[in-house]
């Protein structure tokens, strides 16, 4: 996915200025790089004119919070995009997280402070585990994470014999579990700081920034991306890229657990449908980022305004009393804009 060519740029620059051609050329790129944006802005200005409450903070800081969990997991696909791989877990580990989060409260009687790392080392112990299958087993990254979500798709279901998890929850040997959950864990998917802004959107936040640094701005980031265009060139160069693939996989299902603790903090319920359509709007924001600013390639940045952009369009359709069941086709069509925009315009208008 990484072995996109990203020329248009220097071919643009190349051009001899006064040439009709390049004036043309030029605000086509302009264009194409701030697509998004524009189409952004474009429904803002148009949900706020036909539906004043929509430009409110709260409303807004509402569409944040509800793309938070998708945002975060998207960034986690992105960086295994950047190596040449994919995640379809994402979703499972998420659920699973839930689960595990509300079992270790509810069952195991355990506050915040060792339910929060107890499910980011769950999580992370899952990507070791899909790494292990792809890099050292040699199983395809597609069927290696497919078998990987439907066996935690099954394993989450069985300590408590399918049943959701909430305070008074009869176990399968015909106990009460008795604990509760711990209100220091549901601030983080309750909370909001100074009454405004959401602890979930604070969270998405420090992980797009952390992850920007990481994949955009250090020598680990430019490794990642040349593994996913040339891993036998990257590797003859001097790199593992056994350990970068590693990083990538545990780094997508930590963020995924991750995902999963905000989601049990902010429905207080280990409920078993709640990673039902976490994966595939995930992999829209990663694939919808592929067209912001003309990268044509995974990138950090452009899933989180992938997100964000799919996140409005919803609210706003929501706002305006649009058909629930219209959501899924408007976000295939935004998806089919966007890589037609990636894959086809920015090729043939060079």
């Amino acid at each position: 996915m990484t072995t996109i060519d990203n020329d248009t740029p220097a071919k643009v620059a190349t051009r001899q200025p006064g040439n009709d051609s390049f004036n043309l050329s030029a605000i086509g790129a302009f264009l194409r790089a701030g697509a998004v944006f524009i189409l952004l802005a474009a429904m803002l200005i148009g949900f706020a004119a036909a539906e004043p409450a929509f430009i409110n903070i709260g409303n807004l800081m509402s569409i944040l919070q509800a793309v938070s969990v998708v945002a975060i997991l998207g960034a986690g696909v992105t960086v295994t995009l950047a190596v040449g791989g994919f995640d379809l877990s994402i979703g499972a580990v998420a659920a699973s997280s839930v689960m595990a989060a509300s079992y270790a409260m509810i069952v195991w009687h355990l506050n915040a402070f060792a339910t929060v790392p107890l499910v980011l080392a769950f999580g992370a112990i899952i990507g070791l585990l899909n790494a292990i299958l792809i890099v050292r087993l040699r199983v395809p990254d597609l069927l290696a994470t497919l078998a990987m979500m439907f066996l935690l798709s099954g394993l989450q279901l069985v300590p408590t014999a399918g049943r959701s998890i909430s305070a008074g929850l009869i176990l399968p040997d015909g106990s009460k579990a008795t604990g509760a959950y711990d209100p220091a864990f549901l601030t983080i998917g309750r909370y909001s700081i100074a009454g405004t802004v959401p602890v979930s959107v604070v969270l998405t936040l420090a992980v797009a920034i952390g992850l920007f640094v990481l994949t955009e701005r250090t020598r680990i980031g430019r490794l990642l991306f040349a593994t996913g265009g040339n891993e036998i060139a990257t590797r003859l160069a001097g790199a593992s890229t056994v350990r970068l693939k590693t990083l990538a996989y545990v780094i997508s299902s930590t963020l995924a657990s991750l995902g999963g603790i905000i989601i049990a903090a902010r429905v207080g319920r280990g409920d078993v449908s709640s990673g039902g359509s976490l994966l595939m709007d995930s992999v829209a924001a990663a694939l919808i980022g592929f067209a912001v600013l003309n990268l044509r390639r995974p990138n950090v940045l452009g899933t989180i305004v992938g997100a964000v952009f799919v996140g409005v369009l919803l609210n706003g359709l929501t706002m305006l009393n649009a058909p629930y069941y219209t959501q899924d086709f408007i976000k295939g069509a935004v998806l089919v804009g966007a890589l037609a925009l990636t894959y086809g315009l920015g090729r043939s208008n060079p």
